[in-house]
Formats: C-alpha cells, structure tokens, sequence
C-alpha cells in the first residue's frame, strides 16, 4: 500500500465520529445454531442432503478439523453454501499470474469483468489496457472497477483512453466528494477486491494487483533462490514481490461474477451491458470450495470464517500475511490456540511497501511468541500475499489482510476450498516460503533496540486506521 494511500485513508477515518468495531465469535455459540449438514450448491442446483453427506463425509483423523462441521458452522456464520465440482489452480508471483490472466482474456468470446485496486499506468498496466481495448473492438463486452485510492497517483488520461476504446470503467468510491453517488461520500471505503471473470466460466482472485511491482518473480520454487540482491523497503522493479492468486473454473466462478454485478450496481453506475454473465457452467473438477465477499457495514463473512477456523483448529495454523495488524480477538484466537497446542507459524514479511503497518504488525510479536506462536519473517523479497492453510484441510487465497483495514473498511473477497488434496498444495507453499525466511525467537526479540520498540509503539497508536 503506498503512502499516498494510507495518508487520505488516515485522514478519511480521522473525520469518522465514532469507530466501528468487529462482532464478537464464538464458535460453541455459531455451532448451536448451525445446521447438521451445510447446503452444497453445484451447477445443477442444490445438493440433496444425502448426496452432501456422502460428499463430506470422509472425516481426517481427530487431530484435525471436521469437514462436515466445519463447513455447517461457516454457513451459520456468513450465511453462504458450499459450491461444489470446482477446478482450483495456484499461482505464485505476478509472471505466472499475469501470464494465465492475459491467457484467459485473449481467449474471451462473450465478456470480461474485472475489479481490481491497483491499475497503475506502467509497461505492465499499458499491456493490460490495450488488450482490454482489442477485446472490447472484437465485441467482446469489457467493464473494469478500479478503486480511486487505489489508483491516486494514475492519469485520468489512461483510464480515458480505455474509455474512448468502448471499455466501461466505473471509479470505485471518487476522491473527488463532487463526484459522489447515490450512497454518499465514503472516502475510507475502499475497494480491495482482486476479481476477473471470462465469460462467466473462467475466474482469478488474490493479492495480485496490476503494477510493475509484479513484472519480477520473488524467489519462491525458483532455481535462482538466494541469488537474490536483499529487499528493500521501497520494493523497487528489481525486488520480487511473494504473492497468491487462484484461476477457477466452474460453478463457484458464477459467485465472483455476482460480487462483481453487486459492486457495479451499489456504484450506481450504468447499467452493464448485455452479455451473457450469468450462463449454466458445468462441473470442471472436484473442489468444493466457498466463496465469500465482505464490505463495510457488512456481515463481516471472511472476518468469521476466518476466526472459526482459527478457533476449532486442532493440528496446525499456518498463515502467511502481507499487513498483519490484527485486532484483540484475532491476537487471542492465535494464541489460545497455540496454548492448547496448535502449531502456529506466521510469515510476515521483513520489508514492507507501508512502514507504518510494519512496525504496527510487530508490536504484536512479544504476546505471540510468549504464547509458543512461531513467526518468521520472509527474506529476498516484498511479501503481499494472503493466505492460510489450518490443518492441512481448510484453505483460503484471497485479497483480505489481518487488519481493522480489511475487516472493517474495505470491500474484499475470499475463496475457501475445502479438502486435504489443495491443502496439501498450500502446505507445500507455506513450507516453501518458510526456507525463503529468517525465525524470529523471542530471545533474540526480547533484545531488540529501544528505537525499534519506539517504532512500533508508535505505529500501534494508529491502527485502527492503517
């Protein structure tokens, strides 16, 4: 996040009167009015129950979640089924995630949504805008959601250009308060979400934005691994940046495409023109996965899945955050379960793009580690990913940071994906990135100087609004 960014979204929330705050979770509570088995919806509609039950049914061995209440309590929680016969592909880093991206839109017939906080105008973001644009004079129908804040320090005259070539763009939420629409000005309400969908069968989401920043790869799986220059805390062209993203086809693609229709709408732009959004996908794979948006003034549904998962964790949390400022109940959650004896590890980066957030993110290493919380710190490059794999069965990629930020002020999507087989894929990537990072013991952090206490103490005062 650049500061730029984080300055007017400071400056945005120092006008709020009054501070939201996080809706307390407690799973015991969530499981008395969960459902004995969740809705799995497919491409052919509902699931019978007894089809669900059989689906679900395998159960890991006791040390580890339960699938099937798992997977009933995040329904009683964010209200959203499972979305069953899913191909879910990962990818690591901006070459191969752009790569698939320009991939997918070259190949598009019908239509291209795309939402994005970041579009900046670069070599990278002039490749994207100017297939945008071919598509579009192919007739392929291309409406794009960019965040204002996001893109702050972009030209109007870039995202013109897209317009004059028949893309229809929509500002998420104008700087400008001249500009507000129909719901009012909300500066502070940002939206962070990362989706592109292709013809309505084809979807990514992610960490990834669209900016330069992703044209180097981070050492991850890379033969050239530690041959790296150290990174820096601006995050130049020449240091990777470590991030996440998924491709998915199938049915659970039809729910990104409706986040993006909502978002459209709520901005009270234009109607979308016609095109084919909404087409019956068949079954492209086995993964039963949930897709999950939150907005302010939301239900806060990543936020709950997030902390039930946490909380009936019985084996490992292994959690790898780009901005790691996390509120009271988040901090409690990590450590009740590292006392009864979960395996928490954390990656958090060693560098950041946003100063403020990283040192805000380490004042909250000395309860961690006193609690048995591993932490390590990625080395050889910017880390901007977001992701968590919780007993090697339930996963999550999305655009969501463990902050106030994301929980509170932004809109963000998610995808969980349910299942030993993708969870061992994460596990594989977390283990990855921990040979990429240096442990952080508490010895060691107990002895660090009294500037560095200074720092953080300071950047803690303000974040609530990081």
């Amino acid at each position: 996040m650049k500061a730029k960014q984080v300055l007017v979204m400071m400056l945005a929330s120092w006008s709020l009167l009054a501070c939201a705050s996080l809706p307390e979770v407690d799973s015991d509570r969530t499981k008395a009015g969960a459902k004995e088995t969740p809705r799995v919806m497919t491409s052919a509609g509902k699931l019978p129950r007894q089809n669900t039950e059989q689906l679900l049914k395998k159960r890991w061995p006791k040390s580890t979640l339960d699938m099937k209440t798992q997977a009933a309590l995040e329904e009683a929680a964010t209200g959203v089924p499972l979305i069953a016969g899913n191909k879910v592909q990962l990818l690591f880093d901006g070459p191969q995630t752009m790569a698939e991206m320009i991939k997918a839109i070259a190949a598009a017939k019908d239509h291209i949504n795309f939402e994005t906080y970041i579009f900046d105008q670069d070599e990278l973001g002039e490749q994207f805008a100017d297939l945008l644009v071919k598509k579009q004079r192919e007739g392929v129908v291309v409406n794009v959601i960019y965040d204002s804040v996001g893109t702050l320090g972009v030209p109007q005259e870039f995202f013109e250009r897209m317009r004059a070539g028949g893309v229809k763009l929509v500002a998420f939420n104008p700087v400008n308060p001249a500009k507000a629409r129909g719901n009012g000005w909300k500066l502070n309400n940002r939206d962070h979400r990362k989706i592109l969908v292709v013809d309505g069968k084809v979807g990514f989401t992610g960490g990834i934005n669209i900016s330069d920043t992703y044209s180097q790869s981070s050492p991850f799986r890379s033969a050239s691994r530690g041959a790296s220059s150290p990174a820096n805390a601006k995050g130049d062209k020449d240091t990777g940046w470590r991030d996440t993203h998924v491709r998915i086809e199938g049915p659970a693609v039809q729910a990104m495409q409706w986040l993006f229709v909502q978002t459209w709408i709520e901005q009270d732009a234009e109607d979308l023109r016609d095109a084919q959004y909404f087409v019956q996908v068949p079954p492209a794979g086995d993964k039963v996965m949930r897709v999950l948006g939150s907005r302010p003034e939301g239900r806060f549904e990543i936020y709950k899945a997030l902390q039930l998962a946490i909380q009936e964790a019985k084996k490992s949390i292994h959690i790898t955050c780009a901005y790691f400022v996390p509120d009271d109940q988040t901090l409690q959650a990590l450590i009740d379960a590292a006392r009864r004896g979960v395996d928490v590890q954390l990656v958090l980066p060693s560098v950041s793009d946003s100063g403020l957030v990283f040192h805000a993110g380490r004042a909250f290493y000395q309860p961690l580690l006193e609690a048995g919380v591993k932490i390590f710190e990625l080395k050889l490059s910017v880390l901007h990913a977001k992701t968590a794999v919780i007993d090697g069965v339930w996963s999550t990629v999305g655009s969501t940071n463990i902050d106030r930020r994301s929980f509170l002020h932004n809109s963000e999507i998610n995808v969980i994906v349910m299942g030993d087989v993708f969870g061992l894929e994460m596990e594989k990537a977390f283990q990855e990135d921990l040979r990429n990072s240096t442990e952080i013991t508490l010895a060691a952090w107990s002895k660090r100087p009294m500037i560095t206490r200074l720092k953080e103490w300071l950047a803690r005062v303000w974040d609530y609004w990081l």
